[in-house]
């Protein structure tokens, strides 16, 4: 059967959005919902994986949902919302770890990395994430899932529990007209080269909100001077800008100063060299400076407005809710037909 065109994608209320989020995932959903009907997710309960402070989280969510609007997210055309108000992502995670294996989740990279090597002691939430990252595309059905180089290997998992899921209940899937598959098999949606940026104090390692040098990033809700201040001190080596791509190729700090320029300008990294390549890097970073206050200024500011409006994100977030509880509860009614279950 065709499905319907949906995107879903979800951001994690853990603080602090950074130039790394909005540049890695915030500008993209931004050009989707010019071409597909998106639903994008404030996904509280992957939160609390690791440990939250109940006195914190409720800000940090609702800054995920101003930084959502004031990036240029229209709420009213696509359903924006937090996770925890529609029951149903929880109730099909359970149905669905029922049908992962354990085979697939030891497998999966990221638990590895995050848990290090205290294992024993992470959150069976911090193992069985994955099954509950399934559980928010495939309860909305949704067709394709904008991702970075991180979460491909948890898109695989989404994609093999729905696979297991419509072979596993075949005929309970045909007896109900549904045809020979229930669940699509999310597609991963890549536009164009990701951009991944790194530390301003280091050019070797992502950009992160938990790095101790709060020069090290450009936070979203930074003032236009800040912005510019931390491009001034941002590490930079003594030789001028190269003049072609392969000149950066063992410059890390440059090459990041580069791709933040070409990435805010929508130009290539080329181009960028083209135009600066040859002179110093002060030049350049009063530039980059310039382009950043110009871009992200704005965002920033509409977060400080929309912070002090907090029954604002919640109607937004109550909207969003119930709309996406239709799609949700829909599909879960179906679900227990299939799978026995009797229900009201």
């Amino acid at each position: 059967m065709a499905f319907k065109q949906l995107v879903f994608s979800g951001v994690q209320p853990t603080g602090n959005l950074h130039l790394g989020n909005y540049l890695g995932a915030i500008v993209k959903f931004v050009d989707l919902q010019k071409s597909h009907d998106c639903i994008y997710c404030v996904v509280d309960l992957h939160a609390i994986t690791a440990w939250q402070d109940p006195a914190e989280l409720p800000r940090n969510i609702r800054e995920v949902t101003a930084a959502f609007i004031a990036c240029g997210i229209d709420p009213k055309k696509n359903i924006v919302f937090n996770q925890s108000q529609v029951a149903e992502h929880a109730e099909l995670a359970w149905i669905f770890n029922c049908v992962a294996r354990l085979g697939w989740l030891n497998r999966m990279t990221q638990f590895k990395d995050k848990a290090g090597k205290d294992r024993e002691n992470a959150s069976v939430g911090l193992y069985a994430y994955p099954v509950l990252m399934a559980a928010d595309i495939l309860v909305y059905r949704a067709t394709h899932v904008p991702v970075g180089e991180d979460q491909k290997q948890h898109l695989e998992l989404s994609r093999d529990i729905a696979q297991k899921f419509n072979n596993d209940f075949a005929d309970s899937i045909r007896a109900h007209s549904f045809g020979d598959q229930f669940f699509p098999q999310p597609e991963p949606l890549i536009q164009g080269p990701a951009t991944r940026v790194m530390s301003l104090r280091d050019g070797t390692k992502k950009m992160s909100k938990s790095d101790a040098s709060d020069y090290s990033r450009i936070n979203l809700t930074d003032d236009a001077d800040t912005i510019a201040q931390k491009i001034r001190k941002a590490k930079t080596d003594p030789e001028p800008l190269p003049s072609e791509e392969k000149g950066l190729e063992s410059r890390p700090e440059a090459d990041n100063l580069v791709g933040i320029y070409a990435a805010l300008s929508g130009t290539a990294k080329a181009a960028v060299l083209k135009e600066f390549g040859g002179g110093q890097f002060s030049t350049f970073k009063t530039a980059l400076a310039d382009l950043a206050v110009a871009k992200l200024g704005p965002i920033g500011a509409e977060m400080k407005r929309l912070a002090q409006d907090p029954a604002y994100i919640d109607s937004v977030l109550a909207d969003g809710s119930a709309r996406a509880q239709v799609l949700a509860g829909q599909t879960m009614k179906s679900v227990k037909d299939i799978v026995g279950f009797v229900h009201r």
